[in-house]
């Protein structure tokens, strides 16, 4: 048996411990804009309905309620324009980065086989295709790459860790690009919510994938647009002749979403308010960190959705995380997220209002 380290890469955020202990070595604490976790309450409406299934003795089903598929396909369709989605369309999962990770493996992906992703993305796409042990390749534009023994085609509009936002056109181009050649798209959506000078489209989206989810799957998450990262609550939804036997598998792996959770999800789903009362908070803090960077000396691209600003001075991304460390600021690396991002931090915005203005302050 290989080593761990044989097969995947180091975990990154491991790196970042020595200016994280620079930054909280600041006289007024430590402003952690390094990881994109949620910090604000969770809508009371959604632990009302978690308290209320606590009451749960017996084992939750992994394709989870009919309550909880119901509230996935009504928000599919109110949300993102999908049309005509039904049980079988949608699938519960533990988290999107659960999903992420061992996707390429439930899928039957391995040696021989290629998985794509984007030239700056998430890290778990990566992940993915090695705990499978298929071959895996970047991309600037999905259509230029070699479609012999592509299996599996990552998009992630919009993106972590740039906030870059795919239009309509390139969407409906892409998958029909990935069809005429039979390869299968994944779309991560989990900041679709949080667009700010973009309007994100999802590939559900009938103008995008012409009234057909064949090839297509979306994934979902429930961390950001409503404070739930610590429910592991997501869920994909897309072509039914994926997601069957997903469902199959995920049954033998007991991979269920606690029963709990999924009521909350059916709250959640089907409650916007609090959704607009999320993005408002996130939208000001936006603002605030973009003109302090701004003036700070930083260059800001894309970061037109997101719960992120891609930032840079122009110089090595470490130089720059020590900096703004000595500030009291923790940030993450660009290279994180691929060797493209060597000169860039990504400034997350989940921090409170207090910590926010604490940074503002600072730069």
């Amino acid at each position: 048996m290989s080593a761990v380290s044989d097969r995947l890469p180091t975990f990154p955020w491991d790196k970042l411990e020595p200016y994280k202990k620079t930054a909280a070595a600041h006289p007024d604490g430590i402003v952690d804009l390094s990881v994109g976790t949620p910090v604000d309450p969770v809508p009371e409406l959604v632990q009302k309905a978690l308290i209320d299934a606590a009451d749960s003795p017996g084992y939750p089903t992994v394709w989870g309620t009919p309550a909880l598929r119901d509230a996935i396909c009504g928000w599919l369709e109110r949300r993102l324009g999908a049309r005509e989605v039904t049980h079988r369309h949608v699938l519960p999962v533990v988290g999107s980065k659960e999903l992420v990770a061992w996707l390429p493996t439930q899928l039957g992906l391995g040696p021989g086989d290629r998985v794509a992703y984007p030239r700056l993305a998430y890290p778990t796409y990566e992940v993915g295709a090695r705990l499978a042990r298929a071959g895996y390749e970047t991309y600037d534009d999905p259509r230029d790459l070699d479609p012999a023994g592509l299996k599996l085609l990552w998009l992630n509009s919009p993106s972590n860790p740039t906030g870059q936002v795919l239009g309509k056109d390139e969407l409906t181009e892409i998958v029909a690009w990935a069809r005429a050649h039979g390869v299968l798209v994944v779309s991560d959506e989990c900041y679709l919510e949080l667009g700010w000078e973009a309007d994100p489209v999802s590939v559900l989206h009938p103008d995008v994938n012409g009234g057909s989810y064949d090839g297509i799957v979306a994934v979902h998450s429930l961390s950001k647009r409503s404070n739930l990262a610590g429910y592991r609550a997501a869920f994909i939804a897309g072509d039914p002749a994926v997601l069957g036997p997903l469902l199959e598998i995920r049954k033998h792996g007991g991979m269920m979403t606690s029963a709990p959770t999924q009521a909350a999800v059916v709250a959640a789903l089907g409650d916007d308010a609090h959704v607009h009362e999320q993005r408002a908070r996130y939208a000001a803090r936006r603002e605030a960190l973009r003109s302090a960077l701004l003036s700070h000396g930083f260059r800001i691209e894309h970061s037109e959705a997101s719960l992120y600003l891609w930032a840079t001075r122009d110089e090595p991304c470490w130089t720059t995380v020590a900096h703004l460390a000595d500030l009291g600021v923790l940030v993450a690396p660009g290279d994180f997220y691929g060797p493209a991002g060597d000169t860039f931090v990504r400034v997350a915005l989940t921090a409170t209002d207090e910590r926010i203005a604490a940074a503002v302050a600072r730069l």
